[in-house]
């Protein structure tokens, strides 16, 4: 991948907003495509936390990460480009930010606050990669929401063929009980799995609860051990993932991994994987706050046995078409 600081001579420079995290980064990977064909020669830089550029890369669309790491960051450009793209939100901050770079055109949602933008209205009940192919298609830029695949990281798995349990998420709305993983990942140790326990540093010690409680090896718990580039290389090669609703569930879709996906207070109808992918996705069907301070009431109902039947099933039969992708009590 190319620095930021290279210049291309003569190139369509394609500018792309996307300041969010992991699970936002991922279900944007149609629309970077969907640009790449467009402007086969362009140089497209995504503006993005410097922590996706591992990532990025895998895509096979974007050139380069100016790394950002929320709005209001992007810095002076040397040129303004000849497109910009807000692929982060409905405005108006992000289409503020777009249009101080002096871009001679933009795509974005339209905003009350900014007349003069002819995009289509932001649809909040839209699944989240359906929202970006459509702005696309909008401006006529076609754009398949079924690319969602990234290309396999060159370097090898820390551990092989693993079952990944992945306990974390950014809020604690969405974070199933401790114990309850600890027993779905001890069920599965117990009968020749290899498990390993991810998440960021900041959810390690989430992450050595979890191994307590299934009675593993604190060496299996690989919390703040993984670039992102690690995590997709061990995803690659796993053969389970079990996981919240949070963003390394869209990396098992980038993958084609198996996965057994705990929904809370988000629709899967909105943020869960496509229908046709390897996935058994556990939702009660209530939605709530999935931004708030406790464990939601939904994601409360789900009991450990359920979680481990869907995921011995899918253990035994990876791509079990007809199993319920979302199972309802």
């Amino acid at each position: 991948m190319e620095s930021f600081s290279s210049t291309a001579v003569n190139r369509t420079q394609v500018l792309v907003l996307r300041a969010i995290g992991l699970g936002d980064f991922l279900t944007g990977v149609p629309a970077y495509r969907g640009l790449r064909r467009a402007f086969p020669e362009a140089s497209i830089t995504l503006a993005a936390p410097a922590v996706l550029e591992p990532l990025a890369s895998l895509t096979g669309a974007i050139d380069r990460v100016l790394p950002v790491a929320g709005l209001g960051e992007l810095p002076p450009l040397s040129a303004p480009p000849d497109l910009a793209v807000n692929l982060h939100g409905a405005g108006p901050q992000s289409i503020g930010d777009l249009l101080a770079t002096g871009a001679r055109r933009l795509i974005s949602h339209r905003h009350p606050q900014y007349p003069q933008i002819s995009g289509p209205e932001w649809c909040e009940e839209m699944h989240e990669v359906e929202r970006w192919t459509s702005l696309l298609a909008a401006a006529g830029i076609p754009a398949d929401p079924g690319e969602l695949h990234l290309v396999k990281p060159p370097q090898a798995p820390a551990v092989p063929n693993a079952v990944i349990v992945h306990p974390g998420a950014s809020a604690e709305a969405r974070r199933w009980p401790v114990d309850r993983f600890g027993a779905v990942a001890g069920a599965l140790a117990a009968t020749g799995h290899s498990v390993v326990l991810t998440g960021s540093a900041a959810e390690r010690s989430r992450c050595f609860a979890v191994a307590r409680c299934a009675g593993l090896d604190q060496d299996w718990v690989l919390a703040g051990d993984l670039d992102l580039a690690g995590l997709a290389a061990l995803m690659a090669d796993a053969r389970l993932l079990i996981s919240g609703d949070t963003g390394i569930a869209h990396l098992a879709t980038a993958y084609a991994t198996p996965s057994v996906l705990l929904f809370g207070p988000t629709s899967p109808l909105r943020w869960g994987p496509p229908a046709a992918g390897p996935s058994t996705v556990i939702w009660r069907g209530a939605t709530g706050n999935p931004h708030g301070r406790w464990v939601d009431p939904a994601l409360l109902e789900i009991v450990s046995d359920e979680v481990l039947d869907a995921a011995e099933a899918r253990l035994g039969n990876p791509n079990l078409g007809q199993l319920p992708r979302t199972l309802s009590g």
